[in-house]
C-alpha cells in the first residue's frame, strides 16, 4: 500500500484506508458531496467525494476498511483526495496495525526516561503518588503507553499522550534548572499527571474519538479529581500541597477561554501552562508542515495560529 505520509500532489491513488470520518454535506450550489478522512499509520487526509450515487461508490460506515480509487491534489496549503471508487474491504485484506498512527520515537525508551526524571522526585507524598501510578498500576502504564493526547490537533497518536506528557516534564524539569524558586517536586507530579484525564476523554484507537464523560467532563476536571481522591489514599498527605497540585492541574491550560476552570494563581501552576501550551504548539507546528509533504511555499491561513504559515528555509 501507499501510506498517506507518501502522497504528492498529482498522485492517482488505490488502496485499502481507514475511514476515521464521513459526513454528508451540500455545496453553495446545492449539490451534495461527502466529508471523509482516511487514515493509516503515518497520518490522515482529508477527502471528498463528489459524486456520491454513482455506480463506484459503494456503502461503507466510519471505522470500516475501505478500499479507494482518488486522485491527490492541494487544497489551500494541504493535500485532498477526490475519491472515484470505494467498497468496504473484508477481513483478511488488510493488518490493522498498518492503520494506527503511532509515535515515531520508541514507546519504551520514552516511558524509561519519563520514569527517570520522576524517580527524581523526592518529596515521600508526591513520590508516593507518582508510584501508585507510573510504577504500580500495570494497567494505567499500558493505557498511558498506548493513548493519544487529541482526538487532533497535536499528538493524536498511539503513544502521543506519552510522548506530549514526558516533553511537559522535560520542559518543566529545564525551567527549575532556570528559575529557583520553583517547586521541583511539586511542578513534575503537576507536569507528570497533567493531561491523565485524557485517558477518560477519548476512546482507544482506532476511534481516539470523545467518551460521553469526555464531552460533559473534560479531561481537566477528570485528572484534578483521580489526582485528588487518589492523595486521601495516602496516608499523611498534606492537604495544602493536595491542593496546590490539584490546581496546577486545574489551571494548566492558562485560561478560562480554553477551558481551564483557574487561571494559575501559583509559579508551579504557571510553568505548566507554558510547558504544556509550549510543547502542543509547537508539535502541532511540526505535523502542520509534515503534512505539507515538499510544499516550501505558503500554506495558507491557519485558525489555530491565526496566521499564514510556511517552512523556514534550510
Amino acid at each position: 500500500m501507499k501510506y498517506i505520509e507518501s502522497f504528492k500532489e498529482g498522485d492517482r491513488v488505490g488502496g485499502i484506508y481507514l475511514c476515521k470520518h464521513r459526513q454528508a454535506a451540500v455545496t453553495k450550489n446545492g449539490k451534495s458531496y461527502e466529508n471523509v478522512i482516511l487514515q493509516d499509520k503515518t497520518g490522515t487526509i482529508d477527502a471528498k467525494i463528489w459524486e456520491p450515487n454513482s455506480s463506484g461508490i459503494e456503502e461503507f460506515d466510519v471505522l470500516d476498511y475501505v478500499e479507494i480509487m482518488g486522485d491527490v491534489s492541494n487544497f489551500q496549503g494541504a493535500l485532498q483526495m477526490s475519491i472515484k471508487r470505494v467498497r468496504r474491504a473484508s477481513e483478511g485484506e488488510y493488518d490493522p496495525k498498518d492503520y494506527l498512527p503511532v509515535s515515531e520515537k520508541d514507546i519504551d525508551e520514552m516511558y524509561r526516561e519519563l520514569m527517570d526524571i520522576l524517580h527524581t522526585v523526592e518529596n515521600p507524598h508526591l513520590k508516593a503518588l507518582v508510584d501508585m501510578y507510573f510504577t504500580e498500576n500495570e494497567s494505567f502504564q499500558k493505557a498511558f503507553r498506548g493513548h493519544s493526547a487529541a482526538k487532533a490537533v497535536h499528538h493524536g497518536f498511539v503513544g502521543g499522550l506519552l510522548e506530549h506528557t514526558l516533553g511537559v516534564v522535560r520542559l518543566c524539569d529545564f525551567y527549575t534548572k532556570q528559575y529557583a524558586d520553583l517547586n521541583r517536586d511539586l511542578l513534575l507530579t503537576a507536569a507528570a499527571f497533567h493531561d491523565v484525564g485524557k485517558l477518560n476523554e477519548l476512546s482507544v484507537f482506532p476511534e481516539n474519538d470523545y467518551t460521553d464523560d469526555g464531552q460533559l467532563l473534560g479531561h481537566i476536571f477528570m485528572g484534578a479529581e483521580l489526582v485528588r481522591v487518589s492523595t486521601r489514599r495516602i496516608p499523611g498527605f498534606p492537604k495544602r500541597l493536595a491542593s496546590e497540585l490539584t490546581h496546577c492541574i486545574l489551571a494548566h491550560h492558562g485560561e478560562l477561554e480554553f477551558g481551564s476552570p483557574k487561571k494559575p494563581a501559583l509559579m508551579e501552576a504557571v510553568a505548566l501552562f507554558m510547558a504544556d501550551n509550549t510543547d502542543a504548539k509547537l508539535e502541532s507546528f511540526r505535523e502542520i508542515l509534515k503534512g505539507a509533504g515538499e510544499n516550501n511555499g505558503w500554506l495558507g491561513y491557519n485558525r489555530l495560529f491565526e496566521s499564514n504559515l510556511r517552512k523556514s528555509s534550510r
